[in-house]
Protein backbone atom coordinates (compact mmCIF):
# COMPACT_ATOMS: atom_id res chain seq x y z
CA UNK A 1 0.00 0.00 0.00
CA UNK A 2 1.38 3.39 -1.00
CA UNK A 3 1.13 6.35 1.41
CA UNK A 4 -1.59 7.92 -0.74
CA UNK A 5 -3.73 4.80 -0.27
CA UNK A 6 -3.65 4.93 3.55
CA UNK A 7 -6.78 6.51 5.03
CA UNK A 8 -5.81 9.38 7.37
CA UNK A 9 -7.74 7.80 10.26
CA UNK A 10 -5.82 4.53 9.85
CA UNK A 11 -2.52 6.33 10.34
CA UNK A 12 -3.07 6.59 14.10
CA UNK A 13 -2.55 3.30 15.93
CA UNK A 14 -3.61 3.48 19.57
CA UNK A 15 -1.64 1.16 21.83
CA UNK A 16 -3.93 -0.71 24.22
CA UNK A 17 -1.25 -0.91 26.90
CA UNK A 18 -3.75 -1.86 29.57
CA UNK A 19 -3.85 -4.58 32.25
CA UNK A 20 -6.97 -6.49 31.20
CA UNK A 21 -9.34 -7.21 28.33
CA UNK A 22 -12.11 -5.45 30.27
CA UNK A 23 -9.98 -2.30 30.54
CA UNK A 24 -9.17 -2.51 26.82
CA UNK A 25 -12.82 -2.96 25.85
CA UNK A 26 -13.77 0.03 28.01
CA UNK A 27 -11.13 2.17 26.30
CA UNK A 28 -12.24 1.03 22.85
CA UNK A 29 -15.80 2.01 23.74
CA UNK A 30 -14.65 5.46 24.92
CA UNK A 31 -12.72 6.02 21.70
CA UNK A 32 -15.61 4.89 19.50
CA UNK A 33 -15.30 5.80 15.84
CA UNK A 34 -12.34 8.10 16.51
CA UNK A 35 -9.91 5.18 16.26
CA UNK A 36 -9.84 2.47 13.60
CA UNK A 37 -6.45 0.87 14.36
CA UNK A 38 -5.26 -0.63 17.67
CA UNK A 39 -2.05 -2.19 18.94
CA UNK A 40 -1.99 -5.15 21.30
CA UNK A 41 1.39 -5.65 22.95
CA UNK A 42 2.88 -7.76 25.71
CA UNK A 43 0.82 -6.45 28.62
CA UNK A 44 -2.58 -7.10 27.09
CA UNK A 45 -1.56 -10.18 25.09
CA UNK A 46 -0.36 -11.92 28.25
CA UNK A 47 -3.56 -10.87 30.05
CA UNK A 48 -5.73 -12.86 27.63
CA UNK A 49 -5.89 -10.21 24.91
CA UNK A 50 -5.00 -12.23 21.81
CA UNK A 51 -8.62 -13.27 21.10
CA UNK A 52 -9.46 -9.55 21.06
CA UNK A 53 -7.61 -9.35 17.73
CA UNK A 54 -10.30 -11.36 15.99
CA UNK A 55 -13.12 -9.56 17.78
CA UNK A 56 -11.81 -6.17 16.69
CA UNK A 57 -11.27 -7.40 13.14
CA UNK A 58 -14.90 -8.59 13.07
CA UNK A 59 -15.93 -5.04 14.04
CA UNK A 60 -14.04 -3.61 11.09
CA UNK A 61 -11.02 -2.46 13.11
CA UNK A 62 -7.39 -3.13 12.26
CA UNK A 63 -5.00 -4.64 14.79
CA UNK A 64 -1.24 -4.47 15.15
CA UNK A 65 -0.01 -7.53 17.11
CA UNK A 66 3.13 -6.09 18.66
CA UNK A 67 4.68 -9.40 19.74
CA UNK A 68 8.30 -8.62 18.81
CA UNK A 69 9.12 -12.23 18.03
CA UNK A 70 12.74 -13.32 18.15
CA UNK A 71 13.73 -16.97 18.24
CA UNK A 72 15.15 -19.64 15.97
CA UNK A 73 13.74 -19.37 12.47
CA UNK A 74 11.41 -22.39 12.64
CA UNK A 75 9.82 -21.20 15.89
CA UNK A 76 9.20 -17.75 14.42
CA UNK A 77 7.72 -19.29 11.28
CA UNK A 78 5.22 -21.33 13.31
CA UNK A 79 4.39 -18.36 15.51
CA UNK A 80 3.66 -16.11 12.54
CA UNK A 81 1.50 -18.82 10.97
CA UNK A 82 -0.61 -18.79 14.14
CA UNK A 83 -0.85 -14.99 14.28
CA UNK A 84 -1.97 -14.90 10.63
CA UNK A 85 -5.05 -16.92 11.64
CA UNK A 86 -6.06 -14.37 14.29
CA UNK A 87 -6.94 -11.61 11.84
CA UNK A 88 -4.15 -9.15 12.66
CA UNK A 89 -3.02 -6.58 10.09
CA UNK A 90 0.57 -6.23 11.38
CA UNK A 91 2.87 -8.35 13.54
CA UNK A 92 6.34 -7.37 14.74
CA UNK A 93 9.56 -9.33 14.84
CA UNK A 94 13.01 -8.16 15.83
CA UNK A 95 15.16 -7.25 12.83
CA UNK A 96 17.64 -10.12 12.94
CA UNK A 97 18.09 -11.83 9.56
CA UNK A 98 17.13 -15.37 10.68
CA UNK A 99 14.11 -14.04 12.54
CA UNK A 100 12.92 -11.95 9.59
CA UNK A 101 13.37 -14.84 7.16
CA UNK A 102 11.36 -17.13 9.44
CA UNK A 103 8.59 -14.55 9.70
CA UNK A 104 8.36 -14.04 5.95
CA UNK A 105 8.14 -17.81 5.48
CA UNK A 106 5.41 -18.06 8.11
CA UNK A 107 3.39 -15.26 6.52
CA UNK A 108 3.22 -17.10 3.21
CA UNK A 109 0.31 -15.79 1.14
CA UNK A 110 -1.64 -14.43 4.14
CA UNK A 111 -2.64 -10.77 4.27
CA UNK A 112 -0.68 -10.30 7.51
CA UNK A 113 2.16 -7.78 7.16
CA UNK A 114 5.52 -8.33 8.85
CA UNK A 115 7.12 -5.34 10.57
CA UNK A 116 10.76 -5.51 11.63
CA UNK A 117 11.72 -3.62 14.79
CA UNK A 118 15.01 -1.88 14.06
CA UNK A 119 16.11 -0.37 17.41
CA UNK A 120 13.75 0.22 20.33
CA UNK A 121 12.84 3.88 20.87
CA UNK A 122 13.99 3.66 24.50
CA UNK A 123 17.58 3.03 23.27
CA UNK A 124 20.27 5.57 22.49
CA UNK A 125 23.89 5.04 21.42
CA UNK A 126 25.04 4.43 25.00
CA UNK A 127 22.40 1.73 25.47
CA UNK A 128 23.52 -0.03 22.29
CA UNK A 129 27.15 0.08 23.35
CA UNK A 130 26.21 -1.34 26.75
CA UNK A 131 24.47 -4.20 24.93
CA UNK A 132 27.63 -5.00 22.97
CA UNK A 133 26.94 -3.18 19.69
CA UNK A 134 29.67 -1.09 18.08
CA UNK A 135 27.31 0.72 15.71
CA UNK A 136 25.38 3.88 16.53
CA UNK A 137 21.58 3.81 16.58
CA UNK A 138 21.35 5.38 13.13
CA UNK A 139 23.94 3.00 11.66
CA UNK A 140 22.24 -0.10 13.06
CA UNK A 141 18.78 1.06 11.99
CA UNK A 142 19.95 1.63 8.42
CA UNK A 143 21.80 -1.70 8.26
CA UNK A 144 18.76 -3.60 9.51
CA UNK A 145 16.49 -1.74 7.09
CA UNK A 146 18.61 -2.82 4.15
CA UNK A 147 18.54 -6.44 5.33
CA UNK A 148 14.77 -6.34 5.87
CA UNK A 149 14.18 -4.99 2.39
CA UNK A 150 16.22 -7.78 0.79
CA UNK A 151 14.48 -10.47 2.86
CA UNK A 152 11.01 -9.27 1.88
CA UNK A 153 9.70 -7.76 5.12
CA UNK A 154 6.69 -5.48 4.64
CA UNK A 155 7.61 -2.62 6.93
CA UNK A 156 9.88 -1.21 9.60
CA UNK A 157 9.39 0.05 13.13
CA UNK A 158 11.76 2.83 14.11
CA UNK A 159 11.79 6.07 16.01
CA UNK A 160 10.57 9.08 14.02
CA UNK A 161 14.13 10.43 14.10
CA UNK A 162 15.23 7.77 11.60
CA UNK A 163 12.21 7.96 9.28
CA UNK A 164 13.76 10.42 6.83
CA UNK A 165 16.88 8.34 6.26
CA UNK A 166 14.87 5.11 6.07
CA UNK A 167 12.57 6.53 3.43
CA UNK A 168 15.62 7.22 1.27
CA UNK A 169 16.71 3.60 1.65
CA UNK A 170 13.40 1.78 1.14
CA UNK A 171 11.40 4.32 -0.86
CA UNK A 172 7.69 3.60 -0.62
CA UNK A 173 8.09 -0.15 -0.94
CA UNK A 174 7.88 -0.61 2.83
CA UNK A 175 5.60 0.87 5.49
CA UNK A 176 7.28 2.95 8.19
CA UNK A 177 5.67 2.68 11.62
CA UNK A 178 6.82 4.99 14.39
CA UNK A 179 6.31 4.71 18.13
CA UNK A 180 7.87 7.40 20.30
CA UNK A 181 5.11 9.83 19.30
CA UNK A 182 4.29 12.50 21.83
CA UNK A 183 1.83 15.36 21.27
CA UNK A 184 3.23 18.77 22.13
CA UNK A 185 3.39 19.13 25.91
CA UNK A 186 3.09 15.40 26.66
CA UNK A 187 5.61 13.73 28.95
CA UNK A 188 8.30 11.72 27.15
CA UNK A 189 8.27 8.98 29.80
CA UNK A 190 10.84 6.26 29.05
CA UNK A 191 11.13 7.19 25.36
CA UNK A 192 14.42 8.77 24.27
CA UNK A 193 13.86 9.36 20.54
CA UNK A 194 10.51 11.12 20.18
CA UNK A 195 8.63 13.52 17.89
CA UNK A 196 5.21 15.18 17.62
CA UNK A 197 2.59 13.59 15.31
CA UNK A 198 2.76 16.33 12.69
CA UNK A 199 6.54 16.32 12.49
CA UNK A 200 6.63 12.51 12.21
CA UNK A 201 4.17 12.51 9.30
CA UNK A 202 6.09 15.31 7.60
CA UNK A 203 9.31 13.31 8.05
CA UNK A 204 7.76 10.40 6.15
CA UNK A 205 6.08 8.12 8.68
CA UNK A 206 3.10 6.11 7.43
CA UNK A 207 1.67 5.08 10.80
CA UNK A 208 2.02 6.59 14.28
CA UNK A 209 1.77 4.48 17.43
CA UNK A 210 0.49 6.40 20.46
CA UNK A 211 -0.26 4.78 23.80
CA UNK A 212 -0.06 6.58 27.14
CA UNK A 213 -0.88 10.10 25.85
CA UNK A 214 -4.23 8.69 24.67
CA UNK A 215 -5.17 5.91 27.10
CA UNK A 216 -4.08 7.84 30.21
CA UNK A 217 -5.81 11.07 29.16
CA UNK A 218 -8.87 12.40 30.97
CA UNK A 219 -10.58 12.52 27.57
CA UNK A 220 -8.94 9.91 25.30
CA UNK A 221 -11.30 10.58 22.42
CA UNK A 222 -10.44 14.29 22.38
CA UNK A 223 -6.71 13.49 22.33
CA UNK A 224 -7.16 10.99 19.49
CA UNK A 225 -9.23 13.51 17.52
CA UNK A 226 -6.54 16.16 18.03
CA UNK A 227 -3.84 13.79 16.77
CA UNK A 228 -5.96 12.98 13.71
CA UNK A 229 -6.35 16.68 12.98
CA UNK A 230 -2.59 17.16 13.25
CA UNK A 231 -2.01 14.22 10.88
CA UNK A 232 -4.45 15.62 8.31
CA UNK A 233 -2.81 19.05 8.53
CA UNK A 234 0.65 17.52 8.06
CA UNK A 235 -0.53 15.57 5.01
CA UNK A 236 -1.64 18.92 3.65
Amino acid sequence: MTPAEIAPKDRLIVALDLPSVDAAEAMIARLGDSVSFYKIGYQLAYAGGLPLIGKLADRGKKVFADLKMHDIGNTVTRGVESVAKLGATFVTVHAYPQTMKGAVEGRGSASLKILAVTVLTSYNDDDLHAAGYRLSVSELVEARAQQAQVIGVDGLVSSPEEVGSLRKIVGHQMSLVTPGIRPAGAASGDQKRIMTPGRAITAGADYLVVGRPVVEAADPKAVADAIHAEIVQALG
